[in-house]
């Protein structure tokens, strides 16, 4: 096995799939930094690897895939001792897809509207119409957090993948515990694993820190 993850600390989506394979015990993994600010993702190199030049991209042997909802669950299911991050239950892998999709199709996507333009076009504020997704976006996710988990009453991918994203929208909207106690609750539960204080702690303090500095 030779894995490579191209990546960016303060990448949400990087950080879900290195939680992945934290929480997989999976760490004899090659780390290649792809600088988003200076342009690395649209080298010839990482563009035939990946034509979408996103990131997180992962290289197994020979193998290339992107996108961390794609990323993750291939790490689940080829390497994970067990199928508990991503059960082979139909129904329960139902749920946790469909998070990932609310994650990818709805919360991803509110706070990249919000922050890219802040982080890539010198704008020095928010602007209120992405405020107001990510907050519709709370709304939806405090709803599904009936029980201690995002899909469920146990920890899956859907929770790793989908909390990088709120921790990071949480840098542009604060979550008011009043108001969402359920992901107040929620991200006080994952806060408590090593994977995350390890993996997406700091890489959430990366991107605060661009945040603030490019805001008035």
């Amino acid at each position: 096995m030779v894995l490579t993850l191209y990546k960016l600390d303060a990448s949400p989506p990087a950080r879900a799939v290195m939680m992945t394979l934290e929480a997989l015990g999976i760490r004899d993994v090659e780390m290649v930094d792809v600088n988003l600010f200076e342009g690395a993702q649209f080298t010839e190199e990482y563009v035939k690897m990946n034509p979408q030049h996103t990131i997180p991209a992962l290289k197994d042997d020979d193998f290339a895939i992107w996108d961390s909802h794609a990323i993750c669950p291939y790490l689940v299911s080829k390497y994970g001792q067990d199928d508990s991050l991503y059960p082979q239950d139909p129904q329960r892998r139902a749920v946790i897809d469909q998070r990932l999709h609310f994650d990818s199709g709805i919360l991803f996507p509110s706070l990249r509207a919000t922050v890219a333009p802040v982080l890539f076009l010198g704008e020095r504020s928010f602007k209120p119409e992405g405020l107001q997704a990510i907050k519709a976006g709370y709304d939806f996710l405090e709803k599904f957090l009936d029980k201690p988990y995002c899909a469920g009453d146990q920890l899956s991918i859907a929770d790793i993948c989908t909390s990088a994203t709120v921790s990071s929208m949480s840098a542009a909207l604060p979550i008011d515990a009043d108001t969402y106690p359920n992901i107040t609750a929620w991200l006080d539960r994952l806060s408590k694993e090593e994977f995350y204080t390890k993996v997406n702690l700091p890489g959430l303090q990366q991107f605060s820190g661009a945040l603030k500095s490019k805001l008035l």
